[in-house]
């Protein structure tokens, strides 16, 4: 059963692709020596990427391929809830993002562009991981903008990547599209402040404390008991890292680049949207209005008494849907290649992600 879910995943490439990502698939194996077990059946690695080192941990060695992508200011441990739960039925994946949790936070100053921390470097950076590191066709499960990252994945490398599930996706409501046109200097001005004078230090050394930490995820779970000590722990340690100040301050001067809707308009792999409809950030109703008329919007689902994190709020309402929607781009990937697929699995990795 998982020889054919292989090739049933492999069958979408043609003949010289296909022989590629088993070559990728020995490499990884060699790279999973490197690895550490940190908790059960859940190992923790680090990947070389541009010269970088990005942190990863994974769980699962057969299934279909699901990679997780947080959002800011997160990392892979917002994920502890997903990733053992889905590796029993997957290969699944979680990533720190360039600049975020333990991955290596290059100063910004020193890019071309002044700026690394932005989506269109994030969706180099999964397109490379699925390619290098995944070896095959592969879900991305995307939390706020995460969501953003995920897409231009998806748009960089079509072939990589089997369907998007987009969790409170950010709106982007500091885009300078969606500011009024007489506040657009005065905020592009606060944001140069920030960035470059030491007010922006300081705002960050208030913030970077662990009741304000804690004040900030009570604010936007609707659980507010699943804003435990453990949680702020995951979030605040790598934001005391090197580097994380001048990412911090470099991100929310980010008023450019894609908003959600113009990458959803582009997709051609399918998307499913989950919304825990108490978010106090980004609006369930406004998310549905720009989304659902969009073609590759295959489903909008609200999850009402959840806020803007509800993979950590709520795993056990999450976990079932994220394996519905694998389950539904690995058959329409089989059925795509001519291939019957592997549906025995599905019922089982149904049930395994309620527990």
């Amino acid at each position: 059963m998982q020889a054919a879910r292989r090739t049933t995943t492999a069958s979408a490439r043609a003949g010289p692709a296909r022989s590629a990502r088993r070559a990728l698939r020995v490499r990884c194996s060699a790279a999973a020596l490197e690895e550490k077990q940190i908790a059960p059946g859940v190992f923790e690695g680090y990947w070389r990427w541009n010269g970088h080192k990005i942190r990863y941990q994974r769980s699962g060695d057969s299934g279909p391929a699901v990679l997780l992508v947080h959002g800011f200011g997160g990392n892979c441990d917002h994920w502890r809830k997903n990733t053992p739960v889905l590796g029993q039925s997957h290969r699944a994946y979680s990533i720190d993002l360039l600049g975020y949790g333990y991955s290596d936070k290059p100063d910004p100053r020193v890019a071309p562009s002044n700026s690394i921390y932005c989506f269109e470097t994030w969706g180099q950076q999964l397109s490379d991981f699925i390619d290098q590191k995944i070896g095959e066709q592969t879900a991305l499960i995307a939390n706020s903008v995460g969501g953003l990252a995920a897409m231009q994945a998806a748009l960089l490398s079509p072939q990589s990547v089997s369907g998007v599930q987009l969790i409170n996706i950010s709106l982007r409501g500091l885009h300078v599209s969606r500011q009024a046109p007489l506040a657009r200097p005065f905020i592009a001005a606060f944001q140069r402040l920030l960035r470059e004078t030491e007010l922006g230090r300081a705002f960050f050394g208030n913030v970077a404390q662990p009741k304000a930490v804690k004040n900030v995820l009570r604010q936007c779970y609707a659980r507010k008991e699943a804003v435990t000590d453990e949680l702020v722990d995951y979030i605040l340690k790598p934001g005391l890292e090197p580097g994380a100040v001048d990412v911090f301050l470099d991100f929310i001067s980010y008023s450019g680049g894609p908003l959600p809707e113009e990458l959803l308009a582009r997709m051609t792999a399918p998307v499913s949207i989950l919304w825990g409809a108490d978010d106090p950030w980004e609006s369930c109703s406004q998310g549905r209005a720009l989304f659902t008329p969009l073609p590759a919007v295959e489903e909008f689902v609200e999850m009402p008494g959840l806020g803007h994190c509800p993979q950590d709020e709520a795993p056990e309402v999450v976990n079932p849907k994220i394996v519905d929607f694998v389950a539904r781009c690995a058959r329409r990937a089989a059925t795509s290649s001519g291939s019957d697929g592997d549906g025995a699995a599905v019922p089982a990795a149904a049930a395994a992600a309620e527990h």
